[in-house]
């Protein structure tokens, strides 16, 4: 079973066409990338995905399921680009009112809490505020909070911005680590650095997918040593997509 199956998926906004006719597949347990300029449709493609818009036609498979008939939230973890979490509350009260909605257990949970914690480096402002924390560390809490009930898919939107080097490195190994144990990641992202750690990558451009495949791949398909020249090259040339 593939983690993703999208068919023709289109939406528009008004005139305007965020997604236009995609088609991509994307396999159990590999780093997907989708890259693009802002606008190019990648965030409305994660939202479409998670059922919190509607496209406007095609269809896409979550996990085997079709996004018609609902998502399976309990399998799924979620990163936003804007931070979803409660100011008022604690870091501790977010994750446990978010372990609560997944349906986790409270020994789970704790166990659960301290890893993730962890993993985003916050251990020790377990007990501050949201409020109390800068925009970089509420970034962290939010991924946090997609990897606390352990999904069979993730999906990320823009995970590292504000992060600074150090712990950047730390996501990506947290990253390969989820994929060794079968987890599939779709994240979107503008640093072309870290689009070379993917294991496949989309590129868009005003809704449609100009490329898919490796970042080696499409490199040296398109005659080019990175993947901005790559793009470049693709989006003025309007080329057909690149298959692994």
């Amino acid at each position: 079973m593939n983690g993703v199956e999208i068919r023709g998926l289109c939406k528009s906004y008004g005139k305007i066409k965020a997604v236009d006719g995609l088609d991509l597949t994307v396999g159990s347990g590999q780093v997907f990338g989708l890259l693009g300029p802002n606008g190019s449709g990648k965030t409305t493609t994660i939202k479409l995905l998670l059922g919190l818009i509607k496209p406007d036609s095609g269809d896409a498979l979550v996990l085997g399921r079709p996004i018609s008939k609902g998502i399976e939230f309990e399998k799924i973890g979620y990163m936003p680009q804007e931070t979803a979490l409660y100011e008022e509350l604690t870091v501790h009260e977010n994750l446990k009112l978010f372990g609560g909605i997944f349906g986790m257990k409270k020994r789970a949970f704790l166990g659960r809490e301290e890893e993730v914690l962890r993993i985003v480096d916050l251990k020790g402002r377990r007990d501050s505020l949201l409020s109390e924390l800068s925009g970089g560390q509420r970034h962290r809490i939010s991924l946090a909070v997609a990897l606390l009930h352990s999904p069979e898919i993730i999906f990320l939107d823009e995970p590292t911005v504000g992060v600074d080097p150090p712990l950047r490195v730390s996501f990506w190994k947290t990253f390969h680590d989820l994929k060794r144990k079968g987890v599939t990641i779709i994240m979107t992202t503008h640093y072309l650095d870290e689009a070379r750690k993917c294991d496949n990558i989309g590129l868009m451009r005003s809704g449609k997918l100009i490329s898919k495949g490796s970042p080696g791949r499409i490199m040296k398909d398109t005659g080019t040593d990175n993947l901005e020249d790559a793009f470049l090259k693709l989006a003025s040339a309007g080329s057909p997509e690149v298959l692994t």
